[in-house]
């Protein structure tokens, strides 16, 4: 864990007492241990002091913690919950945020007994629910209610003899008596369980939960194990001729999962099966050959910009056609994922009969919520990210994303499925 020093400013410890909201010892009947419900606003500097409730964490050797919270800006390192021994050097058990990646880690007088760290994100400004559970069968990461993460590897508060301090928002050790690690944003709830918590008491817990779906891409993301992802199409995604040179947005995606995010020996393999003139119809017809041959653990699948042109493919065959893609994603061997991506709008002045393709997007979202699949819309991202109008400059035909066009479907990609890094070279790309 990479450490982020910052000097406590005057007047914080008074500070932490007005922000002390309700902190309390909870009855029996499986409720948390400590609850503090009273959302607190920190700018990088401040901090809640519960250290009146640690010695009711500090013996449990298994349990849940569950943090609700909100950033709002992208530091190297944020504290959700920190539990310490502030006379000691680096004895902690620590729920915080490593460059956005949830962090949990448990060290006794600097010796490492839990660090685990997801490549997914979370410091995107939205308000996310984020939980460990640690048991004898070991530990395990979730978000919105859903495991994105899990080891064999186990420790929690009793691991760490000493405790003394508890706080949202720092840590604190015998190295940096002013504290370190500090958030920034809101910090709206955060409770300890004596107990583990399963998924649906997780999805409970959590104001916006995460579709089952989007866990399971995440916990693809967050593994070591390898996984083949297969991205489907027509020429869009086949990113035929209109890229000038420049990736399509399934090679940014290949970059950013198979390089960047230090997956072991890069290993994942990225298979871009878009056929230029596809439509949902042939795609149907030769999944066989488009997915089902690839042994995927992801399938997504963009589609409709042919639909529209296409005799008989009207919304509703385009309807009865997706929901016939995912299922047969599912059917697969091992429950592959799928997601649904939505074509970019197109030039109306250019492209008048496909001018209705607002409406293949709207029966896309349609599906992805009766099947419960993750969506991802750019036709709606084009278009509210330039008042309502066609950006014509991510066109290279009216129709065909040009390279920046290209680079706006990866950078959507990359933020629902919680990867975006401003540090990284995908995300930070600029052309000209």
């Amino acid at each position: 864990m990479r450490r982020r020093s910052m000097l406590l400013a005057a007047g914080a410890a008074a500070l932490s007492a007005q922000f002390g909201g309700r902190a309390f010892a909870a009855a029996s009947g499986g409720g948390p241990l400590l609850d503090h419900d009273t959302p607190v606003d920190l700018d990088g500097s401040e901090y809640v002091d519960l250290s009146n409730q640690v010695g009711a964490l500090a013996p449990l050797t298994a349990g849940t913690i569950v943090v609700t919270f909100r950033t709002t800006s992208h530091n190297e390192a944020m504290t959700l919950l920190s539990a310490s021994d502030p006379t000691e050097p680096s004895s902690d058990i620590t729920l915080n945020l490593s460059g956005g990646a949830l962090q949990f880690s448990v060290r006794e007088k600097g010796a490492v007994l839990v660090n685990v760290m997801t490549r997914t994100r979370y410091d995107d400004g939205l308000r996310h629910t984020v939980a460990v559970t640690v048991d004898s069968w070991g530990t395990r990461l979730h978000a919105g209610g859903r495991k994105v993460f899990e080891t064999a590897r186990r420790s929690f508060f009793a691991a760490v003899s000493g405790l003394s301090a508890l706080a949202l928002g720092r840590n604190l050790d015998s190295d940096h008596p002013g504290g370190e690690w500090f958030c920034t944003g809101t910090i709206e709830r955060a409770a300890v369980w004596d107990r583990v918590l399963d998924e649906a008491e997780l999805v409970a817990q959590s104001p916006r939960p995460d579709l089952a779906d989007l866990g399971r891409i995440s916990t693809v993301l967050n593994s070591d194990t390898p996984a083949t992802w297969v991205v489907t199409g027509d020429s869009i995604t086949h990113g035929a001729l209109h890229t000038n040179g420049w990736r399509s947005y399934p090679e940014h995606w290949t970059e950013r999962v198979r390089w960047e995010l230090g997956k072991p020996k890069n290993r994942d393999f990225v298979i871009d099966s878009g056929v230029s003139g596809a439509t949902s119809a042939e795609l149907v017809a030769m999944f066989g050959e488009r997915v089902t041959a690839f042994s995927p653990r992801v399938v997504s699948i963009m589609i409709g910009t042919n639909d529209i042109a296409t005799s008989g493919l009207g919304p509703e065959a385009y309807r009865a056609n997706l929901v016939s893609l995912v299922r047969s994603v599912r059917a697969l061997p091992g429950s592959p994922v799928p997601v649904l991506q939505s074509p970019n709008p197109v030039d109306p002045a250019k492209w008048p009969g496909r001018v209705g393709l607002s409406r293949y997007a709207q029966v896309m979202g349609e599906v992805a919520a009766e099947q419960n699949a993750v969506f991802i819309d750019h036709h709606d991202d084009w278009l509210s990210g330039n008042g309502g109008q066609v950006p014509l400059s991510l066109l290279n035909d009216g129709l065909h994303p040009d390279e920046r066009g290209h680079h706006r479907l990866a950078l959507k990609m990359i933020k629902d499925l919680r990867v975006f890094d401003i540090d990284s070279r995908v995300c930070s790309l600029r052309i000209p």
